[in-house]
């Protein structure tokens, strides 16, 4: 049985990069949650330190969707992976998630810094990072996402 889930944005990236970049995401951001919300959906937030934030790569089309093996970001320095191992908009359903720092809480305004989506891009769910369900273990991964994001959270040239 193929089952279809129709979801709505809840509200949207404004301000931040207007461009699309692999590197270079510092900055500050508004998460701007849809007005008709009553303000109790944010009640507590404010008590966290960062978000996990599930967003839509709005600037890609269908078409940018990779189902096979490549080198990230196309250098031939790091293995051809697959396209669940890649973290870009490339995947079927173009959806990214990210853990902002979340610096205040105005109404319906989150102000957010170390997100890496862009002016406009519609956010589909947010929660309170809770460290408890992060991941459980030591981390293990290969060298190349460390050679690959050395910049990527580097302040953007002035």
């Amino acid at each position: 049985m193929t089952q279809t889930l129709e979801i709505r944005p809840i509200g949207y990236v404004v301000g931040g990069r207007s461009e699309v970049s692999d590197d270079q995401w510092s900055g500050t951001a508004v998460i701007r949650l849809n007005p008709e919300f009553p303000a109790e959906v944010v009640q507590g937030l404010a008590e966290f330190s960062h978000l996990l934030v599930v967003w839509h790569f709005h600037r890609a089309s269908p078409a940018d969707v990779a189902l096979h093996a490549r080198s990230p970001r196309n250098d031939p320095r790091w293995p051809a992976t697959g396209t669940f191992v890649h973290r870009n908009h490339r995947r079927p359903n173009q959806l990214a998630q990210s853990f902002p720092r979340l610096l205040k809480v105005d109404g319906l305004n989150l102000h957010v810094t170390d997100l890496d989506a862009v002016d406009g891009s519609p956010v589909y769910d947010l929660a309170p990072y809770f460290r408890e369900m992060g991941p459980r273990g030591p981390i293990r991964q290969p060298t190349w996402p460390g050679e690959m994001l050395t910049d990527y959270w580097a302040e953007p040239p002035s």
